[in-house]
């Protein structure tokens, strides 16, 4: 598409890469390289945490049609990336054109004054997701759809002059102090110039064929951004003015909001000097903010080295990692879907079951879980999604012993799923014959992925050593149950009984108290 006014023709006149970037950051110790980032050290308050809810929401919700809506109504003709098989117009588009009008005269704009978060009380859900277990919380600041949840000065498009009309951000932030939670926000805008540009197209048949989208239209820039030049297609763009803008927005966040951390959807943004200066912009102001502790979190879906803490979208870690890592994912669909099938339930939200299991699978190699529990349009939760929260609390309060404040065990676990670990592969059949190990200090914790219906633990590498003091167990205990366990232990394995009358859970933690506890190796499997 050709330039359509004489600022965009000077703008795009500058070759990318030409632009000389101003990239203040708050004055300390760290600054924009990777260097400078090798003195950060997670923060404890993290390392104990283990597990925070996020609030992933936003006007996008309220078609109830799930993540990427803004983006999915202007594609009118969907492309398979892998066969490059024409599929049709997206179920996005199809539904935007049925309910809301044509995306060349009711676009995302006229969608975001419809998202009233009129039942919205952020210090009860607060409460429920603390009760839940919750030891921080996650704010979405900004998606891909560039509308922001924080009253800014630099974009009008935000939560204080649309939509619900609050400043989002603070009300969370405000809720999240006073429940003693430390708070985050997410920021998924370094992808969003690229990702708005089908906003600039137009159908490509039909009655309509060739009218531009109101994306083309630029008194609609500041939201849609403007064209893209030609081959800037990637995840983050290479143009050096979005770099700016994208810049003194997070920063504006940041310094405003002091937020202990920091989530970006992707790689470290721009993966240059811009990126790494933001990082050291939350690390500045954190030192400032309390006294010279270093108490911020900065997660991306990068290898750290120690210098942030990277994050793994929907996946997990497959081992134990020396630095501490994250796993974000969600209950159901990232926004509110009334569509949404849970791979292993069949309904709209994944069970119970799997976020714990998930979760001390996640513990047992040094990793916090970060769970999205799915807002209506409103604000309010569906009676589904607050029952796994009252189901988690029942389960922190008992289990919690095994999992807060705990450190990974010489080798996280045994049994037969194994993760391989990497993004966007989470749904395992974990059962009671998958074991995780956590310590606290002297003791070790043996969590069983399941309840056993055998009413027996079997843990091999707990089995008696080659050196006579290995593995040596003076007592264990089952969590949530009073009194000392039966078990023996050959060089074969340690068997554990369950008593009969032992309350089933949505796992079974084990206390072990010994000494010299050392991991009998298992044997090779193909």
């Amino acid at each position: 598409m050709k330039p359509t006014n004489l600022f965009l023709s000077l703008a795009l006149s500058v070759p990318l890469g030409a632009q000389a970037l101003d990239l203040p950051i708050t004055p300390g110790p760290y600054t924009g390289t990777m260097e400078s980032l090798t003195n950060y050290a997670c923060p404890v308050w993290f390392r104990d945490a283990k597990f925070g809810i996020w609030a992933h929401w936003g006007p996008q919700a309220v078609p109830e049609m799930g993540d990427w809506y803004a983006r999915k109504m202007y594609v009118s003709d969907e492309v398979d990336r892998k066969t490059g098989e024409h599929k049709g117009p997206s179920a996005d588009y199809k539904d935007h054109l049925a309910r809301f009008g044509h995306p060349s005269t009711n676009g995302w704009k006229d969608i975001i004054p419809l998202w009233r978060a009129e039942k919205w009380e952020p210090e009860h859900l607060m409460e429920l997701y603390k009760q839940a277990g919750a030891k921080y919380f996650v704010s979405m600041g900004t998606h891909h759809d560039n509308f922001f949840m924080w009253n800014s000065k630099l974009h009008r498009w935000n939560a204080v002059q649309m939509g619900p009309h609050r400043d989002v951000v603070r009300e969370w932030q405000a809720a999240a102090q006073k429940n003693g939670l430390p708070f985050g926000v997410s920021e998924h805008l370094g992808a969003s110039f690229t990702w708005f540009q089908d906003a600039h197209k137009a159908d490509k048949t039909g009655p309509l064929a060739g009218v531009p989208y109101d994306g083309a239209n630029s008194n609609n820039w500041d939201l849609y951004h403007f064209p893209a030049e030609k081959g800037d297609t990637g995840w983050y763009s290479k143009n050096p003015r979005w770099q700016q803008e994208w810049y003194n927005e997070i920063k504006e966040l940041v310094d405003n909001y002091h937020p202990d951390l920091l989530y970006s959807d992707g790689p470290v943004p721009f993966g240059n000097e811009v990126g790494l200066s933001q990082i050291a912009n939350l690390y500045n102001d954190s030192l400032q903010q309390h006294d010279g502790r270093q108490l911020a979190v900065y997660n991306c879906k990068q290898v750290s080295d120690g210098r942030w803490v990277q994050d793994y979208e929907r996946g997990v870690g497959g081992g134990i990692d020396p630095n501490p890592w994250q796993t974000d994912t969600s209950i159901g669909d990232w926004f509110y879907n009334k569509n949404y099938k849970d791979k292993q339930t069949g309904k709209m939200y994944g069970s119970p079951e799997w976020v714990a299991r998930t979760l001390v699978d996640i513990v047992s190699k040094n990793g916090n879980l970060l769970l999205n529990v799915v807002l209506r349009p409103d604000g309010s939760l569906d009676p589904e999604a607050e029952a796994i929260l009252h189901r988690l609390a029942d389960w922190t309060a008992v289990n919690g012993e095994a999992i807060y404040g705990s450190r990974p065990w010489l080798v996280y676990g045994e049994g037969a799923v194994k993760p391989k670990g990497g993004a966007f592969s989470e749904k395992f059949d974990f059962s009671a014959r998958d074991v995780r190990f956590t310590t606290k200090g002297t003791t070790l914790y043996a969590i069983a992925l399941g309840w056993p219906t055998d009413h027996q633990v079997v843990i091999r590498s707990l089995a008696t050593g080659a050196e006579a003091a290995q593995n040596h167990i003076e007592g264990i205990e089952l969590l949530g149950h009073t009194g000392a366990l039966n078990f023996t232990q050959t060089k074969d394995a340690l068997v554990v009984a369950i008593p009969a009358d032992a309350r089933p859970d949505l796992t079974c933690a084990l206390r072990l108290v010994g000494s010299h506890f050392k991991p009998v190796p298992l044997p090779q499997t193909k």
